[in-house]
């Protein structure tokens, strides 16, 4: 709790600092008079002068501000009317607006570049077996077959029909992370997946080309869970016994740690994903029954029966036997040279920035799930979970963090600066500012746009946090 604590605190503090930095820079170059730069709300806690600048640190970390000098919100003197903003001319307050999201988006970049850079291990894209029945499991995909490339449906007409990652709208996988955002835009898009397999034990030769069809997932079903949706369960790993618990339905039985899982209940086990799979589902009505197990063991076959125990989990009840299944994942690191690193970065930035304006506007009409919304509770989980990967986990995870707070505060909401973009937009389009009648209504508008968004994030954090979503 206490890693993610500080990891929160910090994470809000970078975050926070950026965006105001960038507004305040921006008003620097354009000769506003700023008053006072303030991470966080409310009583300040340390101050310090710096010329004609307040830095604070107030007492709730949840934000911050730049004031600056404003004939709407004090007294002016007549020496330094021209260093109001209000006064400066409309480009310069939309450049002075627009620069903290920008300061947000510039520094995704560079902490997408340093990932790349300083290289990150992440599990290879090699599927266990698909559910039965599945999107995937129609697709041809195969217990242990390694995604190599993937090509959404707008490019399926590309240059050629080759199988160069390279050329003809191939976008080439590196890990699983790169899968799932793949397939996030295709169902967002409502496009199909082409997808580029190496069979398992496959040694050279062209990778084999197979269709996803991903346009017939809902966008509304984009979560967390999108992966089983789809029907892969997760990273192959071979059925191998882990770790036994002492006096757990698995040790009575006669499992040993390093047993080879043949089969249950006379399935082949082609991976330990698909036996977990398995085991949680034997109990559906929540009535543990015998497992028929076959092992092997040192060169020989084995029979062993297991009796589960139930777990409930949520609303369902899951059988366990109580013993670890599968292994660790195949890994890759990730690593780029400084300028492919950038580039990469840049690109990604924009692919995020992207998605999550579509998730957005989904929302809105419908289309996406309001339970992709996340709070503080959420982020914070996040913040401790990737400290505790490792730098470059928690780097990267402050990208992702950095993206969205970007795109963001670029919605035309009253109270944040898309708001005021579009107050300036109506002003250079009309010629006229916009009234103060309506910039109140506006305001009351949008601060109860935002309550509902912030309570409708908590409730999705406490939801989570309770199982269930």
């Amino acid at each position: 709790m206490l890693m993610t604590a500080l990891a929160f605190l910090v994470t809000i503090a970078i975050l926070v600092v950026i965006h105001e930095y960038g507004h305040y820079r921006a008003a620097v170059a354009c000769d506003v008079k700023v008053l006072r730069f303030s991470v966080g709300f409310g009583q300040v806690l340390w101050r310090r002068q710096r010329g004609e600048t307040e830095f604070v640190i107030s007492a709730l970390p949840l934000g911050g501000y730049v004031k600056m000098l404003d004939e709407r919100e004090g007294g002016v003197t007549p020496a330094e009317q021209s260093r109001a903003f209000n006064r400066k001319p409309l480009p310069q307050r939309a450049f002075i607006v627009a620069a903290g999201p920008a300061a947000n988006l510039l520094l995704a970049i560079l902490l997408y570049a340093l990932v790349n850079w300083m290289g990150v291990e992440e599990v290879r894209p090699r599927v266990a077996e698909p559910v039965a029945a599945s999107l995937a499991a129609k697709s041809g995909l195969r217990s242990g077959d390694e995604i190599v490339a993937v090509r959404h449906q707008a490019d399926f007409g590309a240059v050629g029909q080759g199988t160069d990652a390279a050329a003809d709208g191939w976008s080439p996988l590196r890990s699983m992370t790169d899968l799932q955002l793949q397939l996030t835009q295709a169902v967002m898009a409502g496009d199909d997946l082409q997808i580029q397999v190496r069979r398992h034990g496959q040694v050279g030769g062209e990778p084999e080309v197979l269709m996803l069809a991903t346009s017939q997932v809902p966008a509304a079903d984009v979560d967390a869970k999108l992966m089983d949706r789809v029907g892969l369960t997760g990273p192959y790993t071979p059925p191998l016994v882990g770790k036994v618990v002492e006096q757990g339905p698995a040790e009575a039985a006669g499992l040993k740690a390093g047993d080879r899982i043949v089969s249950l209940e006379g399935r082949k086990a082609t991976d330990a994903a698909t036996v977990r799979q398995w085991i949680m589902a034997s109990a559906p009505q929540g009535q543990a029954k015998p497992l028929l197990f076959e092992v092997e063991r040192e060169g020989q076959i084995l029979a062993l029966t297991v009796t589960p125990v139930i777990k409930v989990e949520g609303d369902q009840s899951r059988a366990r036997i109580m013993a670890e299944v599968g292994s660790q994942p195949d890994m890759v690191e990730i690593h780029y040279g400084p300028v492919e690193g950038l580039v990469l970065a840049a690109q990604r930035t924009w692919r995020m920035s992207a998605l999550t304006l579509d998730m957005l506007g989904k929302m809105v009409i419908g289309q996406a799930s309001l339970k992709n919304l996340s709070g503080p509770l959420t982020i914070a989980d996040y913040a401790g979970k990737s400290a505790q990967m490792g730098l470059a986990y928690y780097i990267g995870f402050l990208a992702v963090v950095s993206v969205s707070l970007g795109v963001l505060n670029l919605l035309p909401l009253p109270v944040l600066d898309g708001g005021h973009l579009m107050y300036y937009l109506f002003e250079g389009v009309t010629g006229r500012p916009v009234s103060e009648v309506w910039l109140e209504r506006l305001q009351r508008g949008g601060v109860a746009v935002m309550f509902l968004m912030m309570s409708l994030a908590l409730y999705n954090d406490f939801a989570r946090y309770l199982g269930m979503h």
